[in-house]
């Protein structure tokens, strides 16, 4: 990683990860029309689960080729996203997405997947690291490792949802 030239504000940095997210709803074209690998440093890493860490652009490109090609469309709920800012060039965005994946459709709160969380460092305009913490199980199949989600005969695909107030243990009665 190079050292920082220019000075940001969390504002400019946010407005980085921003144009990647919004890159990523749309192919990877950037709202320029650039590609969403401009967004990167040279030696910036990615994290995605189930696939690893990627080093230099080449191998994020890879990555989200891969990722990518499993995904018929992604669409992120920006309007909902928990920005938790620093003061430095580390800082996260959580938040809720939809959209079709290969295997079946997916909405946050209706289905498993759709929550995430992505840790960033942005510095000098470029994104340095951006680690990405989600199910990747985006069409709800990997129900034969955990029990709970098709326990009394309930829908594996629909979330567990504990009613406020409600006990754990009556929500896995039900």
């Amino acid at each position: 990683m190079a050292i920082s030239q220019t000075p940001m504000t969390d504002e400019q940095r946010k407005s980085v990860a921003l144009e990647y997210l919004k890159a990523f709803d749309n192919g990877g074209t950037t709202s320029t029309g650039g590609s969403i690998l401009d967004l990167f440093a040279d030696d910036a890493q990615v994290h995605f689960p189930k696939w690893g860490l990627a080093t230099g652009k080449d191998a994020i490109g890879r990555m989200f080729g891969d990722v990518g090609a499993t995904l018929e469309r992604i669409v992120h709920d920006y309007a909902n996203f928990n920005w938790i800012m620093t003061g430095t060039d580390t800082f996260a965005c959580e938040g809720t997405s939809f959209g079709e994946h290969h295997d079946g459709a997916w909405r946050a709160g209706v289905t498993h997947a759709g929550r995430w969380c992505d840790v960033f460092e942005v510095r000098d305009f470029l994104i340095q690291r951006c680690f990405i913490y989600l199910d990747p199980d985006y069409a709800g199949l990997d129900t034969d490792r955990y029990p709970w989600l098709a326990r009394d005969g309930r829908d594996p695909s629909v979330p567990l949802s504990v009613g406020l107030g409600e006990p754990a243990s009556a929500a896995l009665d039900k």
